[in-house]
């Protein structure tokens, strides 16, 4: 049986970038989250916003794409070991899926108060 467990830190965190990377390939929402990042992370390059504000956005962030890697990941065994339409895969799915509502929902929090002040500068 090969398992991921106790491989050395480099081989583990090389799993972990093929994970991320099969889900910029797979997963449109990734694909969006991750150009929305990198547009805001120009941002604050632009507008020289201080520490505290790229330390919350990238928090943030981090957040929403941890939350859509874990989502992809439950859909992907739950669609594995039941493949037809079921009930009870159904509410796993869509709790996952809430559970990426939450985080782009506090993101968005994030990004309205970074606005309110950047209105006020």
């Amino acid at each position: 049986m090969d398992t991921h467990k106790n491989r050395p830190l480099l081989a583990r965190a090389r799993f972990a970038l093929d994970g991320f990377l099969y889900g910029l390939r797979t997963e449109r929402s990734l694909q969006t989250q991750a150009a929305v990042l990198l547009v805001v992370i120009i941002a604050l390059v632009v507008l020289k916003l201080a520490p505290l504000w790229w330390a919350l956005v990238i928090l943030s962030s981090a957040a929403v794409l941890a939350a859509e890697m874990f989502n992809t990941a439950i859909e992907h065994l739950a669609d594995h070991l039941h493949p037809q339409e079921h009930a009870a895969i159904r509410i796993v799915k869509d709790c996952a899926a809430a559970g990426v509502l939450l985080t782009v929902i506090g993101a968005l929090g994030v990004a309205t108060a970074l606005l309110w002040e950047l209105i006020r500068r």
